[in-house]
Formats: C-alpha cells, structure tokens, sequence
C-alpha cells in the first residue's frame, strides 16, 4: 500500500477515534477557524497531515478557554499569525459532517503579525497565502464556502458544508 493510499484509509479510521474520545470527555465539542486575509487579499491556508485537503487554520476550543483565546493559540500553533487587532465574527457553524455535536465558529482576521512561515511539522505539512481566485484544487468545500462568505458577501448557511 503506497502512502497516499495508507493516508486515505487512515484518515476516517483517526476521525472516528478521535470524536469518539472526544464524545467521551466532551459532551459538544467547539472549534475556531480564520479567514486570514492579507493586505493583497490573498487567504491563509494549511495542509493537515492527517486529513484531506487544504482548510483555514484552526482547531479546538479547550475547556475554559474562549474563543479568542483559542483562535490566538491556533493562528500562532498553525500559521506563526499574531492578531495586531480584533478578528471579526463571521458567524457559527453546525459542522455535522464531523459530528452530531460539533460546532465552529468563524472570524475573519485582517490585520496580524507574521514573523515567517511556519516549516512543516507532525500536524501541518504545508500552509500558504492563496489568492481567492487560485485556491488549491484539493480546497475543502467548507473552506471554500466560508471564504466566498467573507470575501464575494455570499449570504452564510447555518451548516459548514
């Protein structure tokens, strides 16, 4: 089995086991993602090494830690992104093709601090500005869709997807 192959067949087998510890320890479980936008209104994205397709960073909101605290954490974790202001809420997000319980919500960023790009890790294994017209083919529909929210002003649905 090449690795490509491996990685497909582990990706909904790591899925499962990490919502169901996740159902285990956390009745519902919230996370945060960002538009990140830069002055040429090109979109931060990154690459997991264990899931499919490019997305806007992100990730879990850990118990009695906020939203912001969590989308600071993650921006910093995933992208070396520093917020220089307050991101915007764009909106929350029933993310059901994860989980009966999962939900996320949404800021947009515009102005931040990035020292350098970040180098690959055991979570991330690529990141980069894109411009909005030339995403990766491999873009995820929920990416996609919430960056045309935020940048064309196409009206959100209650559902990530």
């Amino acid at each position: 089995m090449n690795l490509a192959a491996f990685r497909k067949w582990l990706e909904p087998v790591l899925r499962r086991i990490f919502h169901l510890y996740w159902r285990i320890v956390r009745g519902m479980t919230l996370g945060v993602r960002a538009v990140v936008l830069d002055a040429e209104g090109r979109v931060f994205l990154i690459h997991h090494t264990y899931v499919a397709g490019w997305q806007l960073p992100g990730g879990g909101v850990e118990a009695g830690e906020t939203f912001i605290e969590a989308l600071r954490r993650e921006l910093m974790e995933e992208g070396r992104i520093e917020l220089a202001a307050d991101p915007v809420l764009h909106g929350l997000f029933f993310n059901s093709h994860v989980s009966r319980r999962d939900h996320v919500a949404i800021y947009v960023v515009r102005e931040f601090r990035q020292d350098r790009m970040p180098e690959p890790n055991h979570e991330i294994s690529a990141c980069g500005f894109f411009a909005v017209d030339a995403l990766p083919s491999d873009t995820t529909e929920g990416t996609r869709r919430r960056i045309a929210e935020v940048v064309h002003g196409r009206p959100p649905i209650p559902t990530w997807r």
